[in-house]
């Protein structure tokens, strides 16, 4: 597997986001090993509140949210998915799978010992999160849905999905942070934009990216339709704290946080939150007011 590491550089003096690097090497099926990188804000031996970020965005987009559990007495750790952000990016889109990615998490996850989690995913911080947490439940303790949600392919998926999908393999300009830009309810600072375009200096960085809108089971017999079902099964036996924290403003997502509250039994009684003013990412346009919800939640709960 050929596998590309964005330049340290590339990261200097972003825009909020001061945190130290951390790298953790995991294995990869093919016998070779690959490095993850996450960042932390707040006391090690806090309660871990883990944010899992998705496409196109990187650990960047939690910059506003870290602090905020940090100030609460929190652990907060936010990794980058591989192919993202300081992650190593293998460079053919065959190298990506659903699987592959969730295998690929769960080597970080084990590896940094993280246990009593709090779970906070959105867009494919979702998909992986939420497979990772009905996997693995005796390791977390609450969970925080913010627009994503864990397809099958049982159901028709949202006509806003289908078009991006269709943008995001068509286009030829694959610009990270104008996608992002697009997607916030909120104008967005020209270096702003920039930061979310630094993991990627070329094309040649972005094959994860290009290749994750097509790994979303949108047919019953995609690889991925039966492993999420059976995480489905999990979750309908989840009686432990769960809380839906969607924004007003996604056309993707909009809606979809009722699923979680008719299946999920831990939804039961939650503070379920609509955060105003947001678009897709939520994080980027309201961060501090997502941050706000979750530890809320913790501390109630």
């Amino acid at each position: 597997m050929r596998t590309l590491r964005t330049p340290d550089d590339r990261f200097d003096n972003l825009p909020g986001y001061p945190f130290a690097p951390h790298y953790t090497e995991i294995p990869d099926s093919d016998g070779g090993a690959l490095r993850m990188h996450h960042v932390e804000d707040g006391p090690a031996d806090g309660e871990v509140v883990l944010c899992l970020h998705g496409e196109p965005s990187w650990s960047y987009l939690y910059r506003k949210m870290l602090p905020v559990f940090a100030a609460a007495g929190y652990r907060a750790v936010a990794p980058d998915l591989v192919g993202f952000g300081r992650s190593d990016k293998p460079t053919e889109r065959s190298d990506y799978t659903y699987q592959r990615h969730l295998d690929w998490l769960r080597a970080w996850f084990d590896a940094a010992v993280l246990s009593d989690v709090t779970l906070v995913c959105q867009d494919w911080g979702g998909l992986l999160g939420l497979r990772l947490a009905a996997e693995h439940p005796e390791r977390f303790s609450r969970i925080v849905a913010a627009n994503t949600i864990l397809p099958t392919g049982d159901q028709p998926p949202p006509k806003a999905f289908m078009a991006w999908r269709k943008y995001s393999q068509e286009t030829p300009d694959f610009a990270v942070g104008a996608i992002i830009q697009r997607a916030t309810a909120t104008e967005l600072a020209p270096e702003v934009v920039a930061a979310y375009d630094a993991p990627f200096p070329d094309d040649d960085y972005k094959a994860g990216a290009r290749q994750f809108p097509v790994l979303v089971p949108v047919a019953p017999d995609d690889p991925a339709s039966q492993p999420n079902r059976e995480a489905w099964a999990a979750l309908q036996r989840w009686e432990k704290p769960f809380l839906t924290a969607f924004s007003d403003s996604d056309p993707i997502m909009r809606g979809l946080d009722q699923v979680f509250l008719k299946l999920v039994p831990g939804t039961a009684g939650q503070p379920h939150t609509t955060i105003e003013s947001g678009g897709h990412f939520l994080q980027e346009d309201q961060g501090e007011a997502l941050a706000d919800a979750v530890v809320g939640f913790m501390q109630r709960s």
